[in-house]
């Protein structure tokens, strides 16, 4: 419990400045999801606020809400954490009090200032006096700094002021018009973008530009930076740096360090990824030295660069706050919150951000490639934009991001992606291997390409890299497991199957019980079998009474489904055959 707690008002009072801010003014889901902590940690419902519950309330989810599966909620609360971070540092640096939310958690909580004005290098750059050495009551009693907080919230006021036009000016010139029945906004080559008294120009196109340095050079660290550099190369979402530019670089707010130094255990390296703009470290990995051995080494790399490198990555999330971020990178962040919230709304904002970029004359595969899958995204779930979306037109995109980029594993993904969808299985799996033989180091990628092998009956070929996948990934979706349990079922290697089905311990679905039902009955564990069985005849009485019916739906090969409705019966659902 936080000592002294603010009173109510004081509470609502900064809220009410927080969301009225420019800092949050394009960020509904952020007011959103703050205005809601707030308002339920001062009604007394903080131990409401958990993953579920805002799930549901703040995002629309049901009851079948999987947070092993859906990460909106963390994603979400992540974003609210820098935006917040981002306000204080700039138009919330007089705020007499602070909200935070705590890592690890969803409760509110309150902080106040340590004075009542700006931190002391602000203060200076105003010409305050020594305000800093002033006791806070002194401050309080004290004319001088009365005056200076008159100044500092109009100098606030004012910059408030300017950088609202700057965004204004930014938003009419970079970003596409998304507006419900208007065509799609072209988007010039590039954008002037005003940071203080500076101007840069960022190419609509241009993507996070990452390099590697090694300090000091070591053979560990040239190793790792060697396996790096590879797999970097690999990702479409940035752009390699050949070499270390230093100081020089021109936009260094796009740019990213992967900087190697020795660790502090005998043979072991440290690797963080830098802002270079900010100088700020976002995320911190160390290997052990039995970790840089090569086939260990990739995977560690490839966990490391599926958690940094793609949209949903640290790298995107940091840029989602910057006013300074290119309009491909700004699709590419709205893109990645449809698949995160797949709702109408979501998909044409991302789909007309896309457009503007086709208007524009845009160059890059990863536009066209997105726009295949939001093409058959809306074709499938009847959005109603665009009006004339069909699985010809997606396949036409996709094929068009081929012919333009033909080592792109992004492109061929989306292929594949689009084929599965419209029933061309064999052309889907030829497509998912080109994509992996691509970029072997994007783990979800893999992780996709192993469930399209399992799914069209090859379990030989599919087990292996989905099992690569399950354990090189620090962390990753249930379906990864499940998809390993079939797999491993289906190739006798019941002991490695059971263990796949722990991690769906957590997950509240008819297949994935039936998955843990399957491996408790392997391992003699009958009590748990006969729990387990009686749940799913609660809770799924459909699947329950008929498991095959579901898994004929879902397009399940006939030699699984048949094996997985023995195993089934076997284990106690429905009675034993």
């Amino acid at each position: 419990m936080q000592r002294n707690p603010p009173a109510a008002p004081a509470v609502r009072d900064v809220l009410k400045r927080v969301l009225q801010s420019e800092t949050f003014a394009r960020s509904d889901r952020a007011r959103k999801l703050l205005g809601y902590l707030v308002e339920r940690e001062q009604a007394g419902d903080a131990e409401r606020l958990k993953g579920f519950t805002i799930a549901m309330d703040v995002f629309g989810k049901d009851t079948d809400f999987d947070p092993s599966t859906d990460a909106v909620v963390r994603v979400q609360a992540g974003r609210l954490r820098e935006l917040l971070t981002q306000y204080y540092a700039n138009e919330g640096a007089a705020d007499p009090l602070r909200i935070d939310i705590p890592r690890g958690g969803y409760v509110p909580s309150y902080s106040r200032a340590r004075r009542p004005a700006v931190a002391a290098r602000d203060e200076a750059a105003l010409g305050a006096a020594d305000a800093g050495s002033v006791p806070s009551a002194a401050v309080a009693a004290s004319p001088r700094p009365a005056i200076v907080i008159g100044q500092v919230r109009l100098f606030w006021t004012a910059m408030a002021a300017v950088i609202a036009m700057l965004l204004f000016i930014v938003v009419r010139m970079v970003l596409p018009a998304a507006e419900p029945g208007m065509e799609a906004a072209a988007v010039p080559n590039d954008a002037p973008l005003a940071t203080g008294a500076i101007t840069r120009t960022l190419p609509m196109e241009a993507l996070p530009t990452v390099f590697v340095r090694a300090v000091p050079d070591s053979p560990q660290a040239s190793r790792v930076a060697a396996t790096l550099r590879m797999a970097l190369a690999r990702f479409d979402t940035v752009d390699l740096l050949g070499r270390d530019p230093g100081d020089a670089h021109d936009n260094a707010d796009l740019a990213f360090a992967f900087e190697i130094s020795e660790g502090t255990e005998p043979g072991s390296v440290n690797l963080q990824v830098i802002n270079v703009g900010q100088n700020r470290v976002l995320l911190t990995r160390t290997l052990a030295h039995a970790d840089l051995e090569a086939a260990r080494l990739e995977d560690h790399v490839a966990d490391l660069l599926s958690a940094v490198i793609p949209p949903s990555g640290v790298i995107y999330s940091f840029l989602e706050t910057s006013a300074q971020k290119p309009a491909l990178v700004d699709c590419l962040l709205l893109n990645d919150d449809y698949y995160l919230d797949p709702s109408a709304s979501a998909h044409r904002a991302a789909y007309a951000c896309l457009e503007g970029l086709v208007a524009a004359s845009a160059k890059s595969p990863l536009v066209y490639s997105e726009l295949a899958s939001l093409n058959l995204e809306a074709f499938a779930h009847h959005f109603d934009y665009p009006p004339d979306a069909s699985g010809e037109a997606a396949m036409a995109l996709a094929l068009r991001a081929v012919k333009m980029a033909p080592t792109s594993a992004a492109a061929h993904r989306a292929l594949g992606y689009v084929s599965a969808r419209t029933g061309k299985r064999a052309e889907s799996i030829r497509w998912m291997k080109k994509a992996y033989e691509l970029n072997t180091y994007d783990l979800g990628l893999a992780a996709s390409y192993a469930y399209a092998l399992i799914f069209s009956g090859d379990y030989k070929g599919g087990a292996p890299v989905m099992e690569r996948a399950v354990e090189a990934a620090s962390a990753h979706p249930a379906w990864w497991d499940y998809g390993l349990f079939l797999g491993k079922l289906m190739e006798g290697d019941m002991a490695r199957a059971a263990a796949a089905s722990d991690a769906l311990a957590a997950t509240k679905r008819s297949h994935y019980l039936g998955a843990r039902l399957i491996a408790a009955k392997y391992e003699g564990d009958l009590a748990a079998a006969g729990a387990l069985a009686a749940e799913i005849a609660e809770s799924y009485p459909k699947f329950a009474a008929d498991p095959g019916a579901t898994f004929r739906e879902a397009n399940y090969p006939t030699d699984m489904a048949a094996r997985l409705v023995e195993y089934l019966r076997a284990a106690g659902l429905g009675g034993a055959s």
